[in-house]
């Protein structure tokens, strides 16, 4: 048996010849096959990777504001506008596995901001993850019951609140389409539906903006650049969908920050609120630059100044 097993190892050792002109990253082994005819070589390449290459390879989301406990960590963190935010995907992951029915969007709700969309579903429908990324928090919380939230690896964090259960734990690594819990009513909640929020350091960004909610599961862009129009609840309604204006590139969302001014004369029947929805301007904002206040009576006639 021995003189068996020792015929084996010289026979693979004389078929098997390292190459000493192989990169420095990478193994050539040349194997030997002998036919009727003679002997036949192919050349396999192995490339060596180190522990110090896979690192450079691996992103960590968990060294900055890494927080398990405290929904929002970035509370106190000043944000530079505008935001950049990178995708390697085209598609998203359905959060239900059903035709997303939005019931409430992102905007002003009963004078209040409503920070994210409802989707509607039936308590005990399986809720997925839309894209790769950690659990950063999944716990109970006053407002939105039993909730999840995930960091991805482009720094985007996304929450999928009123659950009924929670199939995740902080710092699980999910993968994109990956149950992490079932739809429920818990929390602030007057129905059962997925409350599904987009975040990026803090700042709550208008879902829509990122993501077609229609049965394509389209990211808008690879590269995306949000301002502070699509972070405020305030210049949107909550009822209807908002137009988008998608900035792909710096020097698009920079330009949009110049602000224009119109001169808008006030007719019959206008209200403060019907001129900021019409233009697109927050009341807060005509208030300031026309030094009026909410509670002002507007005279048919009257100038304003609109910055857009």
């Amino acid at each position: 048996m021995k003189s068996i097993l020792a015929s084996i190892v010289f026979l693979l050792a004389s078929t098997l010849l390292f190459s000493q002109n192989a990169p420095n990253d990478s193994l050539k082994i040349i194997v030997e096959s002998r036919i009727k005819k003679g002997v036949t070589s192919q050349e396999i390449i192995i490339p060596i990777v180190d522990s110090d290459t896979i690192k450079k390879n691996i992103v960590d989301i968990k060294t900055e504001f890494w927080d398990t406990v405290n929904y929002n960590p970035y509370r106190n963190e000043v944000v530079k506008f505008p935001l950049q935010i990178t995708f390697k995907d085209s598609n998203y992951a359905s959060p239900i596995a059903k035709n997303k029915v939005i019931t409430s969007r992102y905007g002003w709700r009963r004078g209040r901001p409503h920070q994210g969309i409802d989707i509607d579903l039936v308590t005990g429908d399986s809720v997925s993850s839309i894209l790769d990324g950690v659990v950063r928090y999944a716990r109970y919380s006053r407002g939105h019951g039993k909730v999840v939230v995930i960091r991805h690896y482009n720094g985007l964090e996304t929450t999928y609140a009123h659950l009924s259960s929670i199939n995740v734990k902080p710092n699980d690594t999910i993968a994109k389409g990956q149950f992490i819990g079932k739809g429920g009513n818990t929390g602030r909640s007057t129905g059962s539906h997925l409350h599904l929020v987009t975040s990026y350091k803090g700042q709550y960004i208008h879902p829509e903006y990122i993501f077609d909610f229609s049965e394509d599961n389209k990211i808008r862009a690879k590269e995306l650049w949000v301002t502070k129009e699509w972070t405020r609840a305030s210049f949107h309604s909550s009822r209807r969908q908002s137009k988008l204006k998608l900035y792909t590139t710096e020097d698009q969302a920079l330009a949009s920050l110049i602000k224009t001014k119109k001169v808008y004369v006030v007719r019959s029947g206008d209200t403060l609120s019907r001129i900021s929805k019409r233009n697109n301007v927050s009341i807060a904002a005509i208030c300031r630059t026309n030094s009026i206040r909410k509670s002002s009576t507007l005279r048919i006639g009257q100038k304003l100044i609109l910055e857009l």
